[in-house]
């Protein structure tokens, strides 16, 4: 009798790891990215803070995360992420904890800060520097399906803390909410995530093991060239402006809706925006595998302006549902697209720094986006003109995408045989 070998399990270990990051993004996305729109809300009415200082707290937030992802970049490049994941979780909900007994503008800045480094380290540039490792051949569907927990924490958890937070008040919810995060975190990043492929002993994609005699593999671009080029510095400056229109925007739609229509109309749209990013981000996934990503990211860079610039001028409920779904087919794809973009390009080598180092520019138009449009609602008494204006930013960024030049290297990438 002769025994079948299994050269490599049935199931994937890097599936594993999609699920961890799926678990993780949908648990600070829910809590943290999705609900920041929430909290914007309960701080200026529960609160009485006003629209421009909160927005502002939320520039914070998106510019320390940025700042903090360098450094995440760098410990990741040579330890175990699991720690830190945990760690930032821990900052997260402190952040949270506290974000109920904030008394004055300067409160709420410092723990917006301390959220915004927690965030960084238990979310995107962690959860993509992993699913880029232990994925080639099949990333873009991967990262499609680990990043739909962005969306999935929209649709499941923001409504539910829009809730809590209109019955019980922010002071009271707000504990939970931290504690709520810490669990969903913790305890399935450490089960299921793990550093690298290379580090269980297997291959990217679940391949087997390269011949001994085969000639080494392309490692990728260093951090220090691929800096240099202008494909870098396009994608990164297009992001920047896309960020800056789609965060904007993501921050203050339950508020417009709110002015506009009611709260419960406010609560659908945000579940509405998740639900259509959902679906819009496991759909670019398949077609980011059988097309140009980076014609891909212009025609939705396009159709974000589109949808921004309607949302500036209707005031029909059926219209802003219509364009709140438009809006959300384009946001998860965009966030999926700038990782794909770099590592297409550049390779996994030394992607956590090139990513990270993108991610800190384009962080500053997601920081400026909810304070420009909150300067701009509290200035001139409306949102018509501030959606209009991240509409214009958005067709910008389509614009200096289209030109960045060459979108793959001269060399094949593959994944490097060590992390």
């Amino acid at each position: 009798m002769t025994t079948q070998r299994h050269d490599r399990p049935r199931i994937f270990r890097g599936w594993w790891v999609v699920t961890g990051v799926f678990v993780m993004l949908l648990v600070t996305a829910g809590i943290g990215f999705y609900g920041l729109s929430v909290y914007l809300r309960a701080l200026t009415v529960e609160q009485g803070f006003s629209l421009s200082a909160v927005s502002g707290a939320t520039a914070v937030f998106f510019l320390v995360s940025g700042l903090t992802g360098l450094a995440v970049a760098s410990y990741m490049a040579r330890r175990d992420p699991r720690p830190m994941i945990a760690v930032g979780a821990l900052a997260s909900g402190t952040s949270l904890a506290l974000l109920g007994r904030v008394e004055s503008v300067w409160q709420v800045y410092l723990v917006y800060a301390l959220f915004g480094a927690g965030f960084a380290a238990s979310s995107l540039v962690p959860g993509t520097t992993l699913v880029t490792r232990w994925f080639s051949r099949r990333r873009s569907v991967a990262l499609s399906v680990a990043s739909t927990g962005l969306s999935a924490g929209g649709v499941v958890l923001t409504p539910l803390v829009a809730t809590l937070i209109d019955r019980h008040g922010l002071p009271a919810v707000a504990p939970w909410l931290g504690l709520a995060l810490v669990l969903g975190v913790v305890p399935a990043t450490a089960l299921l995530l793990r550093p690298s492929p290379e580090a269980m002993g297997v291959q990217p994609d679940g391949d087997p093991a390269p011949h001994p005699d085969a000639p080494p593999a392309f490692l990728g671009t260093l951090a220090v060239e691929a800096l240099r080029t202008r494909f870098f510095a396009a994608v990164t400056l297009a992001h920047l402006l896309a960020m800056l229109a789609q965060v904007g925007g993501i921050a203050h739609l339950f508020n417009l809706v709110a002015e506009r229509a009611d709260p419960g109309l406010a609560k659908a749209s945000l579940s509405l925006l998740a639900v259509s990013s959902l679906v819009g981000r496991l759909a670019g996934g398949w077609i980011a595998a059988r097309t140009s990503m980076r014609g891909l990211a212009v025609v939705l860079m396009v159709g974000q302006a589109a949808a921004l610039v309607g949302l500036a001028a209707t005031g029909s409920d059926a219209a802003i549902l219509v364009l709140t779904v438009a809006f959300g087919l384009t946001v998860g794809n965009l966030l999926m697209l700038h990782p794909l973009l770099l590592a297409e390009r550049f390779g996994v080598r030394d992607y956590g720094r090139i990513y990270s180092r993108s991610q800190l520019v384009a962080t500053l138009g997601v920081a400026v986006g909810p304070f420009a449009i909150g300067g701009l609602h509290d200035l001139l008494g409306g949102y018509g003109a501030a959606f209009t204006l991240a509409g214009v930013a958005s067709l910008v960024a389509a614009g200096v995408l289209a030109v960045s030049g060459p979108t793959r290297g001269t060399v094949p990438v593959v994944s490097p045989a060590t992390a």
